[in-house]
């Protein structure tokens, strides 16, 4: 008898992640040591924004395939006591002697899908051509400079103690260095770090993994806590960054640096759910969300996601990407290797942060910086190659992103605070959180556990394979469909975060159950 073999499964066991719950402050990451970062802040007689700083600064020193000194990001903040939300736009932008010429087409389509001509070299993609400015330390800066309570040594101060003990060198690690290892080996202090005897830290077969130093980075910390965030655009590690990218042939320079702020701009109100949903607007997936969104105002809704709302959520997530694709221009490479960050934090007050902040890239332009250790995002890597496009590359300009930092405010008070990881799988994951919450009741775990669609462009639509039955034939039916695993690697699926605010003042807290790190953490008391 012929025996057909079943799909490869990676996982035979079922992911679970638990939630957090408190009536005090909550910090959610991507990295627990980084969440817990953030409350000791808080416990420390800091606020929301403090945490929310020294949460990002953490994920520098234990999370830095996906975010950094050298990232970009954006953050919504709803202060406490105030009627509306706030955006800190600290988004990409292009140096100015970027020039799109030296981004030669090879006349070539990438051989990974990539959804533009490939470049000679990969020069958008990594290597020192490839930098954005870096402009996440500006926008620490700004919210701390701006709103946070404690003095800025108190906040960096548990990043620079996870620095210097330095990232696990564990099996997760291990995974993501070996993902980005065949880039990181062509630049010598990535290589360095990254790659000790040319090969990726493994952990030990039996015991406790150990830790291994990022570079100069605990240096480049502790100077940043003595002269001030903004010493990164302005002072000695200015200086360091601006002679390190120069040797490398690169053109991000000291000007781009010094100019280089974050802005503040009102929140994008978009009415929901009889609430109203607080958005970043312009460059992001904002815009696409809220098209989303507009077409399922007529979906069928019930007790549970039926198979009909997940083919009605398809078809408006199709549609809303071929209207971003044609009317704005892409923001990332279709299979792109995106890898960002989101921390979603409280506090006792009532203030709330959904801060989203990334390199772009697993390991951004896979170049540390040898003077200060930063790892250099490649945000060029958003910019569309081919000339006279909406997103084409162009000195000073800003490309489009997919990062979508979200609050919920009800009668002028936040509710559910939430965002995610993943390059154009974040709108997905954003807009079925936010729909498991608002319209369907579940509480946070079930949220966060129940199975997902994705749609990440005008066709395909990818199906959890633990999705109920009648939701895939339904959704087959109305187009193609791909039906995959929801684990670690590959990664199909973005990586939400949310806190969901009560009206009792009970704050609850949960992380992506794929992301092995991850972790929601209360404030005792």
């Amino acid at each position: 008898m012929l025996h057909t073999p079943s799909p490869h499964a990676t996982q035979n066991w079922r992911l679970a992640k638990p939630a957090a719950s408190g009536r005090r402050g909550m910090v959610v990451s991507q990295a627990g040591s980084a969440a817990e970062a953030g409350v000791a802040v808080l416990d420390a007689g800091g606020n929301a924004i403090d945490a929310a700083v020294a949460t990002a600064l953490a994920l520098a020193t234990v999370e830095p395939w996906n975010s950094g000194l050298g990232g970009i990001g954006f953050a919504v903040v709803h202060r406490a006591g105030q009627p509306r939300a706030e955006v800190v736009d600290f988004g990409p932008v292009a140096p100015r002697g970027l020039d799109p010429s030296r981004f030669r087409l090879t006349g070539r389509m990438k051989q990974d899908l990539f959804a533009w001509p490939e470049v000679e070299g990969d020069a958008n993609i990594h290597g020192p051509l490839s930098f954005a400015i870096p402009s996440s330390t500006a926008g620490y800066a700004f919210l701390h400079d701006t709103w946070g309570r404690l003095p800025l040594a108190e906040v960096i101060a548990p990043a620079l103690a996870l620095a210097r003990r330095g990232l696990p060198a564990d099996w997760y690690t291990t995974l993501k260095v070996a993902s980005s290892a065949a880039v990181l080996r062509r630049y010598p202090e990535s290589a360095r770090v990254y790659l000790p005897d040319g090969l990726p830290p493994i952990a030990p077969y039996q015991g406790v993994p150990g830790f291994f130093r990022l570079g100069r980075l605990p240096d480049t910390l502790e100077r940043l806590a003595q002269a001030g965030l903004r010493d990164l655009y302005e002072g000695d590690v200015a200086a360091s960054i601006a002679a390190d990218v120069a040797a490398m042939g690169g053109v991000l320079d000291r000007e781009d640096l010094r100019a280089c702020r974050a802005r503040v701009l009102a929140a994008t109100d978009f009415p929901w759910a009889g609430r109203v949903l607080q958005l970043t607007g312009g460059l992001t997936a904002a815009p696409t969300l809220a098209r989303v969104l507009e077409q399922m105002a007529e979906a069928p809704t019930g007790a549970a996601p039926s198979p009909a709302w997940f083919v009605a959520l398809a078809r408006a997530m199709k549609a809303a990407y071929a209207e971003r694709l044609e009317g704005l221009g892409d923001a990332d490479p279709l299979a792109a290797e995106t890898c960002t960050t989101h921390l979603t934090v409280c506090d006792a007050e009532g203030t709330v942060v959904a801060m989203t902040t990334t390199l772009l890239s697993s390991m951004g332009s896979r170049v540390v910086l040898p003077g200060s250790g930063v790892l250099m995002n490649n945000g060029v890597m958003w910019f569309d190659p081919r000339p006279n496009q909406p997103n084409s590359i162009a000195p000073g300009k800003r490309p489009l992103t997919n990062m979508l930092p979200v609050i919920l405010r009800d009668d002028g008070r936040p509710v559910i605070a939430a965002g995610a990881s993943g390059g154009r799988r974040i709108m997905a994951a954003v807009v079925q959180m936010l729909s498991f919450l608002a319209v369907f009741g579940m509480d946070a775990e079930a949220a966060a556990h129940h199975p997902r669609i994705d749609v990440s462009g005008p066709d395909l639509v990818s199906v959890d394979r633990r999705m109920d039955p009648a939701t895939i034939a339904a959704l087959a039916a109305d187009g193609p469909i791909e039906v995959v695993e929801h684990g670690v690697m590959p990664i199909n699926f973005a990586c939400p975060n949310a806190i969901v605010l009560g009206a009792d003042g009970s704050r609850t807290g949960i992380s992506d159950a794929a992301s092995p790190w991850s972790a929601a953490v209360a404030q005792a008391g």
